[in-house]
């Protein structure tokens, strides 16, 4: 775990200025909600100030698509992808649906649970969801974002999509995440588990945190030291 003296040291190494990594939408620290991000684009809301939408384009290197799904601006909740396809809530229009399918497979979701992106966590090789979710549902996921889908919790969250975030790089969860929680994330992902809060101590990090392997950017409350638990778990240290 890193100190906070080493955390500042390594960043000033870095050279990047912690407001880079900070944001707001939608006048909003809840970042993850909003948005979602795969390794070449990310999808916002529509009528997102173009500062913002250049702020996530150059700190994640993707192409930025405003959106709306079921007519709503919380595309980060009811969408959830990487860069093979998209599981998208069942209450999108047709049209929203159509305009994804330009980014790789798209399906609707075939449950109750429509608000896939807090119900899901994933990257490009693999995901866990709630535990509730149907085979039909968990077949969906699998074939379309082409990734091994486990069932599991974090912290005893069924929301692990808002409990946590997984780059190709690292995952970053809840801070009460359990020893047999973080067993089953790291043989399912196969990469290093750490645990952290965004946000002024937000446990929720998936909800106040947008990451790729180029990048994140934390909601505006997240502290200096908050970023350096972010950067040491998602490989940018």
């Amino acid at each position: 775990m890193l100190s906070l003296s080493n955390t500042v040291l390594k960043a000033s190494r870095r050279g990047d200025s912690a407001l880079d990594r900070k944001l707001t939408l939608y006048g909003s620290t809840v970042l993850g909600i909003f948005a979602t991000v795969t390794e070449n684009v990310a999808f916002v809301p529509e009528g997102v100030p173009d500062a913002v939408a250049q702020q996530i384009e150059d700190v994640l290197q993707v192409r930025i698509v405003p959106v709306s799904l079921a007519g709503s601006s919380i595309v980060g909740s009811l969408l959830c992808g990487n860069c093979a396809g998209f599981v998208v809530s069942k209450y999108a229009h047709p049209s929203e649906i159509e305009e994804l399918r330009e980014f790789g497979d798209v399906q609707p979701f075939p449950s109750l649970m429509n608000a896939c992106g807090n119900i899901i966590l994933a990257n490009d090789t693999a995901a866990i969801v709630h535990p509730l979710l149907s085979d039909r549902a968990v077949a969906v996921i699998r074939e379309t974002m082409q990734v091994d889908v486990q069932r599991s919790t974090i912290a005893g969250l069924e929301t692990v999509g808002m409990a946590g975030i997984a780059t190709n790089k690292g995952v970053l969860v809840h801070p009460k995440v359990s020893d047999a929680e973080i067993a089953i994330l790291e043989d399912v992902f196969g990469l290093p588990v750490d645990i952290g809060t965004v946000n002024f101590g937000s446990p929720l990090i998936g909800a106040g945190l947008l990451a790729n392997s180029s990048g994140y950017l934390a909601g505006a409350d997240t502290t200096g030291h908050e970023l350096g638990r972010i950067e040491d778990a998602l490989g940018f240290i």
